[in-house]
């Protein structure tokens, strides 16, 4: 078996679990370790970067950023290791050793599985970008500036909003900069096309899911302005004027190592879900019986 080790270099947190992680797998399997991880770790000897790197698990350790560039630069089934500020991708609490140590013998013993989510691939001009596992956004280049944007579905024109920008996210990234703009929380093996307006000027506009199988496209329409486009917080790219984003489903996976299928387990905590983590009363949550 071949374990990657990916880890965010600016987090001693991360740094010193990628080397816990190295010396507990070690001669079980084989351990490659990204190059910005082996720089971190004083151990460079047969590093390789991420995108050129082999391997059946890719142990990914730090926040939502470091998970998101390990997708962009890997399709290793990923296993996210939360020791950053934000971890709605992660499987594993860093902070917990024993559940860390766990989660590594999980790994070896191939006791997971792998969930695999949809990602967005996106065009500028024929142009392809990097695929989005969140989002993609089209934003004014100017800052507290509102544009109007034509959305179009399939090549025709549905309609034009003025907002701030649009974002255009998975159901991965229905938690992540959609949620804040007030859209809504999807679960993953619901694929769809999340449109959802940035600051728009109508304030009762409401969130569109779509498809995966059309195409959604935006541009600027008034006033006939460059904008920008960012994928999953990280790539910029110029959008010139009147020229349109296109998105539609990447035929490439986003993979997760799970090693339970609790979508709502895993967002209990984090504040986000519009009902209570916990039941009122003292005893607990109890289990609701189903129907046979």
């Amino acid at each position: 078996m071949r374990i990657g080790i990916t880890a965010n270099p600016n987090k001693p947190a991360a740094v010193a679990l990628a080397k816990r992680a190295r010396h507990r797998i070690g001669d079980r399997a084989t351990t490659v370790l990204s190059t910005e991880t082996a720089r971190a770790l004083h151990h460079e000897a047969g590093a390789v970067p991420l995108d050129a790197m082999e391997a059946d698990v890719l142990l990914a350790i730090g926040g939502d950023g470091t998970f998101l560039y390990a997708l962009h630069h890997s399709a290793i089934p990923l296993l996210g290791v939360h020791a950053g500020t934000v971890g709605f991708l992660a499987e594993v609490d860093g902070d917990q050793i024993p559940a860390f140590d766990a989660a590594v013998e999980r790994v070896l013993a191939g006791a997971y599985f792998v969930e695999d989510r949809m990602k967005l691939a996106t065009q500028i001009d024929g142009e392809n970008l990097i695929d989005a596992t969140n989002e993609v956004v089209v934003h004014t280049s100017q800052v507290a500036k509102m544009r109007q944007f034509e959305i179009a579905v399939d090549g025709i024109p549905v309609g034009r909003t003025r907002a701030d920008g649009i974002i255009l996210a998975t159901p991965t990234g229905s938690t992540s900069y959609a949620l804040s703009a007030l859209g809504p929380i999807v679960e993953p093996s619901v694929e769809a096309i999340l449109i959802t307006a940035l600051a728009p000027f109508q304030v009762t506009q409401r969130a569109v899911l779509v498809d995966p199988l059309h195409t959604v496209s935006v541009r600027v329409v008034a006033p006939a302005l460059e904008a920008t486009v960012v994928v999953d917080g990280q790539g910029e790219h110029h959008l010139a004027p009147g020229t349109a984003l296109l998105a539609y489903r990447s035929p490439r996976k986003a993979s997760f190592v799970r090693f339970t299928a609790g979508f709502f387990q895993r967002l209990r905590g984090k504040g986000i879900l519009p009902w209570r983590d916990e039941p009122v009363g003292p005893e607990g949550a109890e289990r609701v019986d189903l129907p046979p």
